[in-house]
């Protein structure tokens, strides 16, 4: 098979990929729509004493509540505060709403596989690890973000974080195809080293990882602040928020030292690659203040006195920082890291 073919197959493959991811995403945004409460589904509440038993009170939608149960078991959300608690009933999720998730996220699994076979055709084809340019960063930075956020699904209940995953890779993709798609080309000197597939990589994952944990930030500062009515009222059937912050504090525990091992193996490789550990490169610069600010991050997120919402923010803004690292740095400012590809 040709190198020809190969990029044919490989283009084919991440376009199929964005298609079916379409439809994912198109589906997971109906599951959500369809948690929207209504005057239909919203739950029955009740007064009840502290410390009766629900089974002694009666009501109305026949849920089956054992007798016995007392008001803190309940799946609903209910709260032990005195005479008088609200106590909801548990809520079922809708049937449109299980069938629309099950779809999506048979799709995501489908789209995922078209991904990881594109990055792979693509190897083929440049022989060499696929991490030489902004485009084959950007599909292979996709295809791990997509791996992370199915294999955690497998072992927990994501559904509702699928549209927020499948969203900013399909931009992705859909900039890395038509904006920084580069034809397979000759690596630069400097890179032709087995650092590439260590230190890029690496990179690579770290900032899947960073992206999946600044979009459940974004969730909780927004259903931390906003009124969830209206078009927001989905946001209730989500996580709380106290959840939601510690899912993305987990996410930058584990992404925040492969950052680390980045800007330290990315100062082996430039010793290496130019005799210098530390040259003042532009990108150089951006990963050491990605760095920093994650670092601070982590460090308000551990002392007393910040808030968890003043923290997230600073979490947010890191991510900001790789974005501008990313789609600004590399194509606008000149260094030694000028490989986009893109003339």
């Amino acid at each position: 098979m040709t190198d020809q073919t190969l990029a044919t197959y490989s283009n084919l493959s991440i376009y199929s990929a964005m298609a079916v991811l379409t439809l994912a995403m198109i589906l997971y945004a109906v599951h959500l729509a369809r948690l929207m409460p209504s005057k239909e589904r919203e739950p029955k509440r009740e007064l009840v004493p502290v410390g009766a038993e629900v089974g002694a009170v009666g009501t109305d939608a026949g849920v089956g509540i054992a007798a016995g149960d007392s008001a803190s078991t309940l799946t609903g959300g209910a709260i032990d505060c005195g005479w008088g608690n609200l106590v909801e009933e548990a809520w079922v999720e809708p049937a449109g709403a299980r069938k629309a998730a099950g779809m999506a996220w048979m799709l995501t699994l489908l789209g995922t596989a078209l991904v990881v076979l594109g990055v792979a055709l693509r190897a083929a084809e440049v022989h060499r690890w696929p991490l030489g340019n902004m485009y084959e960063f950007a599909i292979v930075g996709s295809m791990f973000a997509l791996l992370v956020y199915c294999g955690w699904a497998l072992r927990r209940d994501l559904r509702w974080l699928g549209l927020f995953v499948v969203t900013p890779v399909l931009l992705t993709l859909g900039l890395a195809i038509t904006v920084w798609y580069t034809d397979a080309a000759e690596l630069m000197p400097s890179l032709k080293s087995v650092w590439l597939a260590i230190h890029v990589t690496v990179a690579t994952l770290s900032v899947a990882l960073f992206g999946i944990g600044a979009s459940i930030a974004l969730i909780y500062l927004i259903k931390d602040r906003v009124p969830l009515t209206g078009k927001l009222g989905f946001l209730r059937r989500l996580p709380e928020g106290p959840a939601l912050e510690k899912l993305a504090y987990g996410l930058h525990i584990v992404a925040f030292p492969l950052w680390t091992f980045t800007l330290i193996a990315g100062a082996i490789w430039a010793r290496q690659a130019w005799g210098a550990y530390w040259n003042w490169d532009p990108k150089e610069v951006w990963t050491f203040v990605i760095w920093a600010v994650y670092a601070a991050y982590l460090h308000a997120r551990a002392t007393t006195g910040v808030s968890r919402r003043a923290a997230t923010w600073i979490a947010v803004a890191g991510f900001a920082c790789i974005i501008i690292n990313y789609a600004v740095v590399n194509m606008w400012f000149v260094g030694q890291h000028s490989y986009s590809g893109i003339s």
